[in-house]
């Protein structure tokens, strides 16, 4: 058996004496072929919690893992994104008056250009273009270079006005039809060279940052250029890209972290995971029951229209909400603006993949576990001194967790307010802070009047692990566990999970995510 989620964590572990060096033949020294820079202070962020490996999409990272130099991490969001942007506008979710699709954009960004991130995204390709062929072959581009050309790639028809003249004369005008335009709306959008991107955007007068901004919020795309007349309408644009890190600070301006553009963004850190000189087997594998799988995914989600949440979902978003609210100073809370907006995408992704219009609680953890990944990578990569650590309020954290286990792990919010100047209201959002970390949970007991909220510290577990048998590589067969936290098989829960889905269906309230 093939324990992926603790190789994955003794990896992090090892992160800077791994084997990630090649011994010069002449002189018998070490010479460095890892990832990390040495000018850093802030370490190599851990792997992702067990809990984004959760049901197919961790089926999928474990059945490749084993055969490839990628970084788990970056076929794991690569996955989501594409999955995310194959399904179509249909599947949504409301915040407020905002209707949000299921198109994500992500960087990944390595130390070096060893980082298999080309490798990664090969994988991901193969296996989507088995599930849908036309748009693997038709709707995968790259080159950005100008908001037009995004738009170019999605237009609506193109309208001309011409006269209608009888014996020279004018006596009407009539609309002619002068191209086309793009049936396929979708696009998903590669760039192995993201760095080029940016460079690009700082061009004077150049459009490309509005529009890529425009094309997250909605997929209605146009510019107000004279000559340029085209415009899409229901756009549904995905965006990856590859870069090291240093050519993103360099590159990425403060302008367009301040203005949106990077929070727009999931930045995730990845490098090689492991040497495969005689490369994987990943041919060898049966994939026929996973691409099933993601197949009927896929077909599910394109007949889903809005998505909503259950009861126990909704009580975590509420606990996590304040905290995912809460933003950072500087750089790094520009380029993690959208955290709340962005985790909620991740979340109804989840869903999709379980063929579920309902979030339920695992698809939201495995949400929270994906962003805390992607939060922890844009502190790397923009606040690489690790300043951040050192400030005001990640020593009252420290402190209020000092607080909570000297009162035996269970305290209310007003057990606490002594660490806040007396503020009960201030030592609740802390907690909750603490819940978002994974480090407690809220104990509620409905007593009538308001309910009364207990914060339990969590006692320290071993991860969820993920496993792949031996079968499944030689067979094809799948693998044993789904990535949740307690791993229970499909067929026992698909009856409960269904049953909740139809009363949450039957009960569903015209709500919104609070972003």
């Amino acid at each position: 058996m093939i324990n992926f989620l603790a190789d994955l964590a003794e990896r992090g572990r090892e992160a800077k004496p791994r084997s990630t060096g090649r011994t010069n033949g002449r002189n018998g020294k070490r010479e460095a072929c890892g990832d990390a820079d040495k000018t850093m202070r802030r370490p190599w962020p851990d792997p992702p919690d067990g809990a984004a490996y959760y049901g197919m999409a961790g089926d999928i990272v474990g059945m490749i893992e084993p055969h490839t130099e990628a970084d788990p991490a970056a076929l794991l969001i690569q996955l989501l994104v594409g999955f995310g942007n194959t399904v179509h506008r249909a599947p949504h979710f409301m915040a407020e008056a905002d209707r949000h699709g299921m198109n994500l954009f992500a960087v990944l960004v390595g130390e070096t250009s060893k980082g298999r991130k080309g490798a990664s995204w090969g994988h991901i390709r193969r296996l989507m273009h088995a599930v849908d062929e036309g748009w693997a072959d038709e709707r995968i581009m790259g080159g950005l270079s100008s908001g037009e050309g995004l738009i170019w790639a999605v237009r609506d028809p193109i309208y001309k006005t011409e006269p209608i003249k009888e014996k020279g004369v004018v006596v009407d005008y009539q609309e002619v039809m002068t191209d086309a335009g793009v049936k396929d709306k979708r696009l998903f959008v590669i760039e192995p060279e993201f760095a080029s991107v940016l460079k690009v955007m700082s061009r004077e007068s150049n459009t490309l940052s509005a529009i890529i901004r425009h094309a997250w919020d909605r997929g209605n795309l146009r510019t107000m250029t004279k000559n340029s007349p085209a415009k899409a309408t229901g756009a549904h644009i995905s965006i990856v890209g590859h870069i090291t890190s240093d050519e993103l600070r360099t590159y990425l301006t403060r302008t367009e972290s301040a203005n949106g553009f990077g929070n727009r963004f999931l930045w995730v850190c990845v490098r090689r995971s492991k040497y495969l000189p005689k490369g994987g087997g990943l041919s060898k594998v049966n994939s026929t029951s996973i691409i099933n799988r993601l197949r009927e995914a896929v077909g599910f989600a394109r007949k889903t229209n809005e998505i909503v949440r259950d009861d126990v979902a909704r009580q975590l978003w509420w606990d996590v909400y304040p905290v995912l609210s809460d933003g950072k100073p500087g750089l790094l809370g520009a380029v993690t603006g959208r955290s709340e907006a962005q985790t909620a995408r991740l979340a109804c992704l989840y869903a999709l993949l379980d063929c579920s219009a309902v979030v339920r609680v695992e698809h939201l953890r495995a949400a929270l576990a994906v962003w805390d990944y992607c939060e922890r990578s844009a502190a790397y990569v923009f606040d690489p001194a690790g300043t951040a650590e050192e400030n005001p309020q990640d020593q009252t954290r420290r402190k209020l967790l000092e607080l909570i286990q000297r009162k035996g792990g269970t305290v209310a919010p007003r057990d606490v307010r002594g660490q806040f100047d007396g503020d009960t209201e201030q030592a609740e959002t802390a907690l909750s802070r603490l819940v978002s970390d994974g480090k407690g949970a809220w104990n509620v007991t409905h007593t009538g009047g308001r309910p009364k909220r207990l914060f339990v510290l969590k006692p320290k577990e071993p991860k969820p692990k993920v496993r792949i048998s031996a079968d499944s590589v030689t067979s094809g067969s799948g693998t044993s566990g789904t990535g949740s936290e307690n791993a229970k098989s499909d067929d026992a829960i698909n009856a409960g999970n269904r049953a909740a889905e139809i009363a949450v269906a039957t009960e569903r309230e015209d709500e919104s995510w609070s972003l």
